[in-house]
């Protein structure tokens, strides 16, 4: 009984602890980080117009059947084409 008596208040002292604030999901960077937004018009182009392109950031020309890692990069602009050539996406990743 005695226990009990000591530790009551050791309980009461612990349900007045602040809980510490929820910090949410994780903040993701904006899908602009690499230009994509503004490179869109390159759809449909064909592969060689980016020899004469200079990009400012990292970037992977990815063909089809190309292997590729699953690693996310949000300042790497990937540029993926088709069979013939042709620019079917822009992302950041």
């Amino acid at each position: 009984m005695t226990r009990l008596i000591l530790c009551l208040p050791l309980l009461a002292l612990a349900a007045c602890l602040p809980v510490p604030p929820d910090p949410g999901p994780p903040t993701l960077p904006p899908d602009d980080a690499c230009g994509a937004p503004g490179l869109q018009g390159l759809v449909g182009q064909p592969r060689r117009v980016l020899e004469t392109m200079k990009f400012g950031v990292p970037v992977r020309v990815i063909e089809p059947g190309m292997a590729v890692t699953m690693d996310y990069s949000p300042n790497r602009l990937n540029i993926e084409l088709d069979d013939e050539g042709t620019i079917t996406r822009v992302t950041c990743g």
